[in-house]
């Protein structure tokens, strides 16, 4: 079992370090599941990129502006969880920032809500 508190405690550290001022560990990987620790410090962005077919993102510590093609921008601090939506988008550290994300990378026969 992981330790989600010292994950994010520990990449905050590595973040501090890293000349791009990010660290990322995937930490559980389970077929198409996919759980991610990600620490960025205040001011780093992932640029926009395409979006897994399921994913939501939990801030652990910090806080972060989640950026979107359509410009629904959407701020999100410690303690927050949201569905991401399945388009384009990026991730910008307002503070000094740690998140989870939690991804499905595959859905076939997977039945949807409405199967």
């Amino acid at each position: 079992m992981d330790d989600l508190t010292a994950l994010a405690r520990h990449h905050l550290d590595q973040a501090k370090t890293d000349p791009h001022g990010r660290s990322a560990h995937l930490f559980l990987h389970s077929g198409p599941l996919r759980q991610s620790v990600i620490a960025l410090t205040a001011g780093t962005e992932l640029s926009e990129h395409n979006a897994p077919p399921a994913a939501s993102l939990q801030v652990l510590h910090g806080h972060v502006r989640l950026t979107t093609v359509g410009g629904a921008d959407q701020d999100l601090i410690a303690g927050q969880v949201q569905v991401l939506p399945p388009e384009r988008q990026g991730l910008v550290a307002v503070a000094d920032s740690a998140v989870l994300l939690t991804a499905v990378t595959a859905t076939t026969g997977c039945p949807t809500p409405a199967e």
